[in-house]
């Protein structure tokens, strides 16, 4: 939407979703919830009283409280209105130098839509505390393909760097100065350091909090049994180390409301944990990754022991043929898969952080992906004699000898 490419109503229309169900939609503002009275009392102080509460309150972009913040020209992204207010900037507006403060997968996205825009030449700055972009995803040396890739497209890039200050004159964006002295010009600043859960109401009410957020249990029940909670406000665990995880992704609130409506009607099916699969397109690059990085597994305790293979989207003599690069990421202990990272000029190999999802949830190890076969036709995969996941394996075999 910010680029042009789709009006709000094409991407979310609630309105017709929830008559086509028969659901009743209210809009308005929950003060407070009465657990004893199993009862929430709205903005209008109407109360309605429920048998079962659920809590999806989602989480608020984080701002940090720098100098400058509150500038005009100054946006998070993070809603539909978002999406709204920074277009309609935009267009009245017109910027040209635009500061991207993050290079996660949103603040990319978005930075490689609006410079591909017809009729518009924008400078585009990326400031990232880290050394690499998408440092959530990708370990440095794969993060340094994206790098590139940013700067062949025009980008200015500054890693490692952090804003002190975002400057301005009469309350108007001018630029942001860098920890390092520096100064960026900018007459449009894009914030993109992450998401905090609103968890006032849950607070207020005495339910539990973890480290994250809302503490559920593996049906997503809160300290109340009688209220449960999902999406973004919630403190999720990771498949691997069933540790609580501050990941904030489409997928497993989608995932999470499904397991609350089964729960709600009888079902009893647990919700597994967070892997992090996540999926991005920077101009004509595909990023995929799921599981631990190497860096993120060795932050986890894991010794971990690594592969990197390239492959083709199709077979060698097929016209239109794009490579991929694909890094997988092994525990050296018991040689079970961890995590998996991919980079592709075409769409198609992309979606083959799926399989490897798949095979961390299976528990698989090296020796079991070295047998691994996978559909293949000349126009759609490489040859089977190149398939990645099994090269990747076959060479972390080597690397890490017989399991303890």
């Amino acid at each position: 939407m910010v680029a042009g490419l789709a009006p709000g109503e094409a991407i979310v229309n609630p309105d017709k979703m929830f008559s086509d169900n028969n659901i009743e939609m209210r809009i308005n503002r929950v003060n407070s919830i009465d657990s004893k009275k199993k009862q929430i009392t709205l903005d209008d102080g109407k109360t309605i009283s429920y048998d079962k509460l659920v809590l999806g309150m989602g989480a608020s972009p984080f701002m940090p409280p720098i100098d400058g913040v509150d500038n005009n020209g100054v946006f998070s992204l993070r809603a539909l209105g978002d999406a709204e207010k920074i277009r309609n900037y935009m267009e009245t507006r017109n910027p040209s130098k635009l500061v991207f403060v993050g290079a996660g997968f949103i603040s990319l996205e978005v930075a490689a839509l609006v410079k591909d825009m017809k009729g518009k030449n924008y400078q585009v700055d990326v400031i990232e505390l880290m050394d690499h972009p998408l440092p959530l995803m990708l370990d440095p040396e794969m993060g340094k393909t994206i790098h590139t890739h940013l700067v062949d497209n025009g980008f200015r890039m500054h890693m490692g760097r952090r804003v002190e200050k975002i400057l301005g004159e009469n309350g108007q964006v001018t630029g942001v100065q860098l920890d390092d002295g520096q100064s960026v010009d900018a007459d449009m600043v894009f914030m993109n350091v992450g998401a905090r859960p609103n968890l006032e109401l849950a607070e207020n009410a005495g339910i539990e909090m973890g480290r994250f957020g809302i503490r559920v249990n593996e049906f997503l029940e809160t300290s109340d049994p009688d209220i449960m909670a999902g999406g973004d406000c919630i403190d999720n665990y990771h498949f691997i180390t069933k540790r609580s995880a501050g990941t904030q992704l489409r997928g497993p609130a989608v995932i999470q409301g499904r397991l609350i409506a089964k729960r709600l009607a009888g079902y009893e099916i647990p919700f597994p944990g967070l892997l992090g699969n996540s999926a991005v397109k920077i101009f004509d690059k595909h990023v995929a990754a799921t599981g631990f990085s190497e860096t993120q597994a060795r932050e986890e305790g894991f010794e971990p022991v690594s592969a990197t293979v390239e492959s083709r989207s199709k077979h060698a003599m097929i016209p239109g043929v794009q490579p991929w690069t694909l890094k997988l990421v092994f525990d050296k202990k018991t040689h079970k898969l961890l995590g998996g990272q991919i980079i592709s000029s075409s769409g198609e190999p992309v979606k083959e952080i799926d399989a490897v999802n798949a095979l961390i949830v299976g528990g698989k190890t090296i020796a079991d992906l070295t047998t691994f076969m996978c559909a293949g036709n000349p126009d759609c995969s490489s040859e089977p004699s190149a398939e990645p996941i099994t090269l990747a394996a076959e060479q972390a075999l080597q690397k890490a000898g017989k399991p303890a």
